[in-house]
């Protein structure tokens, strides 16, 4: 059982450590990923945030959201700025 744990408990950890869909660092592991090994999830991602606009976290990125309403900002957008932008 302890071992079922610590092996749970290590997977979990491991997931952690993935960058975030449409980072910066998740972009680069893209583009060094070759092409044949996307899904076609991580094709959509692709374009959507390393290619169509700025990636998550990058300075553009930060400051198109500041120029949007705060009250406009998604869940998502107000934790990835406070998570890239501010720390």
């Amino acid at each position: 059982m302890k071992k079922l744990i610590l092996v749970l408990s290590t997977l979990a950890l491991l997931n952690g450590c993935e960058d975030e869909v449409g980072t910066q660092g998740w972009c680069e592991t893209m583009d060094a990923t070759p092409k044949s090994e996307w899904t076609a999830q991580g094709t959509l991602d692709y374009a959507k945030h390393c290619f169509l606009s700025d990636a998550v976290g990058s300075p553009g990125w930060c400051e198109s959201l500041e120029a949007k309403p705060k009250g406009d900002w998604s869940a998502n957008e107000a934790t990835s700025y406070a998570k890239h932008c501010v720390f």
